[in-house]
């Protein structure tokens, strides 16, 4: 028994002591590891003062406007895409004209810019508006008949026997060649020539022939408000041979407009030759330079 109380003791003591020694160990192990780490602390920031802010202004209190009640309601237009209609806008120089217009602008251009003959250029001094109308208003009366009224006055003529009673109707007479028959055998009383007739040198001696024969003539604006007097699209000249007794004194004021407006003008002249704005203003500028060194010139001399 003492010796197996000795051997007990003996266990538990050299038990502790490899306990203690494990322990001892790794307390060591720890603070060695603890000591070999790196050391990742930050340094404490420095603290800095923020700047306080600014007083804010005083605002003066907004005036409110005086709201008018009206019975529609303001509200503006949005013209961004899928808004309001767009506005209408000129757009004439971006249009692509047809060339029948082309053709028309740019003859009349050059009719300005180039010198006109005298025999051409009187066809731009047309009767005004107002003789214009009245000789219009005559021409209305004496306007020749159709075929549907020629047919049913021949039919009508027919079933009389073909004897015809009575005068001729009066008409007023058109076709380049019947009218200069007319005016060489001195039978037309008025004759009515288109301004814009085409080629001009058709007619452009019909003028001279009127005054030649001492007939009165007038030259009207537009060969289609002919053409619709005689019930076609266009006519270049009209005569007038006779008229009823009620209209001649509306003839004779016609008649005496005409002679002191064309007959009685004097020789044509000489038309075009007119420059364009820009040319006008290098040659005006031109002038003036001329003008300005010539009185420097004169002050120089003095």
């Amino acid at each position: 028994s003492f010796f197996a109380g000795s051997f007990f003791s003996g266990a538990l003591g050299s038990g502790f002591l490899v306990c203690f020694s494990v322990a001892i160990l790794a307390q060591d192990s720890v603070q060695s590891a603890q000591w070999q780490r790196p050391c990742t602390a930050m340094a404490p920031k420095k603290q800095t003062k923020k700047p306080l802010p600014k007083a804010p202004l005083k605002k003066e209190p907004a005036k409110k406007e005086a709201t008018v009640e009206t019975l529609f309601e303001h509200r503006p237009k949005n013209f961004a895409i899928g808004g309001d209609v767009q506005p209408k806008r000129d757009l004439t120089r971006y249009v692509k004209w047809p060339k029948f217009v082309q053709v028309q602008r740019k003859k009349k251009i050059l009719l300005l810019r180039l010198k006109v003959p005298p025999s051409l250029n009187q066809f731009k001094n047309t009767a005004d508006k107002s003789v214009a109308a009245q000789t219009f208003k005559l021409l209305k009366k004496y306007q020749p008949e159709t075929k549907k009224e020629r047919k049913e006055r021949l039919l009508q003529l027919a079933k009389e026997g073909g004897k015809q009673s009575g005068k001729a109707p009066h008409f007023v007479k058109c076709g380049m060649n019947f009218v200069t028959k007319l005016i060489e055998s001195k039978r037309a009383k008025l004759v009515l020539i288109a301004h814009d007739c085409e080629p001009m040198e058709l007619l452009c001696w019909m003028p001279a022939l009127c005054k030649a024969k001492d007939i009165p003539y007038m030259i009207i604006k537009g060969k289609s408000r002919l053409g619709q007097v005689v019930n076609k699209d266009q006519a270049t000249c009209l005569a007038i041979t006779s008229v009823k007794k009620e209209d001649e004194a509306d003839l004779a004021k016609l008649v005496s407009s005409a002679k002191s407006n064309f007959n009685d003008a004097g020789r044509p002249k000489w038309g075009g030759g007119i420059l364009g704005p820009k040319a006008q203003h290098v040659i005006a500028k031109r002038e003036k330079a001329l003008a300005d060194e010539a009185a420097k010139k004169a002050g120089l001399m003095i």
